[in-house]
């Protein structure tokens, strides 16, 4: 008789089933237990599942019930998903997640340091120095830190000990370059260095064995914002005789920070600065109104050292010195 009508209770007929009163509705809960319809609630129907939904929705509607009480529950039943877990244990899978789950992360390693550094000449000539174990500072070895000192005493005019002057120490780590500096003959020394456990474990440790804490100044901040900073001081930062540059090889962009160096007020009229690079670096042959006096290879390390333009000159080197002496 007519159109007929499907759904879950079978075929119905429109002059069988008539739509409920709605004034009788109001007395009905609509929460009563009914068999739901399978609707995956994983993921939005979409074409004739889409379809097949909004029917069922509007058949619903039409008798007056709600179809969200004939929808299925989004979340997973818990019997259901510790059931699983239980299914994965006992095939072995999931046991990696599972033992990472419950398992804390492990702590990072202490940092330790040994004495493996010395002091080469001067004052506290072979004094033992710390430095940490692990490969995140890199001291200048001594073979290039003797032979550094070597060109510098030597340019400078006296072979026994460097000229009183202020240190620059930039990436010093250990503090092992400017600590022979100041073994050496220099007035005092300012460190820049941004790792607080190198400073407070390794390199005040080196200043303190050796002596020389009241004639330094440690700096905690990045190289080139110490640079940055000294550029826009207008004077308020002292130039100093020798600057040292033993960057993490990897971690540096050499002519960037040479660049950044030759406009520095730091830069002393006859400074010398000492920089260790890795081999095929191309390095400039000035840095601002120095001149490269000295460049050698150690191994897979190379010494560039810049100084002024009387350190080349036999005649200019004499007078200046000769000046110097009589000051």
């Amino acid at each position: 008789m007519g159109t007929l009508l499907t759904d879950m209770y079978g075929p119905l007929s429109l002059g069988q089933y008539q739509a409920p009163d709605p004034a009788k509705l109001k007395h009905v809960s609509v929460r009563t237990p009914v068999r739901r319809l399978p609707v995956l609630a994983s993921a939005a129907p979409s074409g004739a599942a889409a379809a097949a939904a909004r029917e069922r929705r509007r058949f619903l509607e039409r008798y007056g019930l709600n179809p969200d009480d004939f929808e299925e529950d989004a979340e997973e039943d818990p019997r259901e998903e510790r059931r699983d877990r239980r299914r994965r244990r006992q095939s072995g899978r999931g046991e990696q997640t599972a033992e990472a789950a419950v398992t804390p992360a492990k702590a990072a390693e202490p940092r330790e340091t040994h004495k493996m550094l010395q002091v080469l000449g001067g004052k506290v000539r072979r004094r033992k120095l710390l430095s940490p174990k692990d490969r995140n500072v890199r001291p200048m070895m001594e073979v290039v830190r003797g032979a550094a000192f070597d060109i510098l005493q030597s340019a400078g005019g006296s072979p026994a000990s460097l000229r009183p002057g202020r240190w620059l120490d930039l990436y010093s780590g250990t503090g092992s370059v400017g600590i022979e500096a100041m073994s050496r003959g220099c007035s005092e020394a300012h460190f820049v260095e941004m790792d607080p456990w190198v400073i407070s474990e390794v390199l005040k440790p080196n200043l303190e064995c050796t002596g020389f804490t009241d004639v330094s100044h440690i700096h905690m901040l990045r190289v080139e914002k110490f640079l940055a900073n000294a550029e826009k001081s207008q004077g308020k930062y002292p130039s100093f005789d020798y600057i040292s540059v033993t960057p993490p090889y990897l971690e540096v962009n050499y002519s960037t920070l040479l660049a950044q160096l030759a406009r520095s007020p730091l830069v002393g009229k006859d400074c010398f600065i000492l920089v260790e690079y890795p081999l095929k670096t191309d390095m400039a042959e000035s840095c601002g109104n120095l001149i490269k006096i000295a460049d050698r290879r150690f191994g897979r390390t190379n010494l560039l050292i810049y100084g002024p333009t009387w350190c080349n000159d036999k005649e200019g080197f004499l007078y200046h010195n000769i000046t110097r002496e009589e000051v």
